[in-house]
């Protein structure tokens, strides 16, 4: 199986590699995978132009043409990391002890810990220490394969403090090779200056907070926490008509504590994805088919809250609903900053497949965040490519700790 620009000619290429394994991920393949073993691939101003067996390559230059053997390694697309709250200040190791010792997450919030605390030590924060914090989670992250990263706001809850954190974002989008997507998240929690006044906030969030940031162009999609101990069902609604009168993405946590029918309700707004999901419903799961809205599960936050309630994953497949895994990197319920681990809780936790995870990772990532152009590997996508030194992709997902990454490209260069 190949596709080419050209039946006959591969012209200027930027790289050719060559004596691969490719896990393309494409689902139009039919194979585990979407394998291509004894492979090549062509790239050209950051796109693929070429791919397929390598037998079957087309006639190219071969001076003029950089080439680089894998040989008989595997790439895969680049990994997607479609759920972060990674530009934060503080620590809230204190409260993993006070979880140890029994306190119940939603005591903690109770009390002012939990997002507050990391609200107030995010707030004292400069851009200059917040962006040196996140740039080295992202370096975690890229060393691992990642190649495109949500970051969301909501440790500020307050104009000037969610401006400065979709800020330090956007710069690390600049000046970091991952390519940084910005969520904004002001409906994270209730500040403690609006204690019992939710609907003010909301207010604030609607009217001020969202109209500011996107005037700054800070904004790429909207999030609610639509919770219990979050917003309700009828504030989260509030929120997802502002980010659609504004045309933004939307995407929501949802049914991670209780079943608020934020799934169901993200899904009338044709959302990019629910996500958490553990109480989640059949009624939800069927509004999520219909509006092929994603399924964005974090099995890191699961393991580190102790959570016993399982997300409905066998109701998700059964309706075809696409599943995603992230990592929800944050500091207080998944401090876990790896992707790769992730996948491997994902199996571990979950019982998904080697293929599922890494399938959550990459092409149905992709689908969370809105992006038609990565998570695959085929010809007209951008050149975001990971080289490993593995036998078989099953390993992705198998072993945790060792580094396998050979070489990663993002938009066709080395990083």
């Amino acid at each position: 199986m190949q596709a080419t620009e050209s039946t006959d000619q591969l012209n200027d290429i930027d790289l050719l590699l060559t004596d691969a394994n490719i896990a393309t991920m494409d689902s139009n393949i039919d194979a585990p995978y979407g394998a291509i073993e004894n492979a090549a691939l062509a790239i050209k101003n950051g796109k693929i132009v070429w791919l397929g067996k390598q037998a079957d390559l087309p006639n190219f230059d071969v001076l003029a043409t950089p080439i680089l053997s894998v040989k008989g390694q595997w790439l895969t697309p680049g990994l997607i990391d479609c759920h972060t709250h990674l530009v934060f200040a503080g620590s809230r190791a204190q409260e993993f002890e006070q979880r140890l010792q029994g306190v119940s997450y939603q005591q903690i919030a109770v009390q002012g810990g939990g997002i507050a605390s990391t609200v107030k030590a995010t707030r004292e924060a400069d851009h200059e220490q917040l962006f040196v914090a996140a740039k080295e989670r992202l370096n975690a992250l890229l060393a691992e394969g990642v190649t495109t990263v949500e970051i969301k706001s909501g440790y500020g809850l307050d104009i000037d403090n969610e401006k400065k954190i979709l800020e330090v974002a956007r710069l690390l989008n600049q000046h970091h090779p991952i390519e940084v997507v910005n969520t904004f998240l002001g409906a994270h929690a209730l500040p403690l200056e609006f204690k019992n006044r939710s609907d003010d906030y909301i207010d604030l969030v609607c009217n001020e907070m969202l109209s500011t940031l996107v005037e700054h162009d800070l904004v790429d999609a909207v999030d609610v926490f639509c919770e219990d101990i979050g917003f309700s069902y009828a504030q989260t609604q509030r929120v997802f008509d502002a980010a659609k009168k504004q045309g933004l993405a939307i995407k929501c946590h949802a049914e991670q504590l209780s079943n608020q029918h934020g799934a169901a309700l993200v899904a009338q707004y044709n959302g990019l994805s629910a996500d958490h999901l553990e109480y989640l419903d059949e009624a939800g799961v069927k509004a999520m088919a219909n509006a092929g809205t994603v399924a964005v599960l974090l099995p890191g936050a699961f393991y580190f809250l102790k959570e016993t309630k399982y997300p409905p994953i066998e109701l998700l497949n059964k309706y075809k609903v696409p599943i995603a895994i992230a990592s929800d990197f944050n500091p207080g319920t998944s401090p876990l900053c790896s992707l790769q681990l992730m996948m491997n809780m994902a199996c571990t936790l979950f019982n998904f497949t080697p293929e599922q995870a890494l399938t959550g990772v990459t092409a149905h990532a992709a689908r969370a965040l809105g992006f038609t152009d990565r998570g695959v590997l085929k010809v007209g996508a951008r050149a975001d490519i990971a080289h490993w030194q593995i036998d078989h992709p099953a390993q992705l997902s198998y072993q945790f700790g060792v580094n396998e990454l050979l070489n990663l490209w993002i938009l066709g260069k080395l990083s």
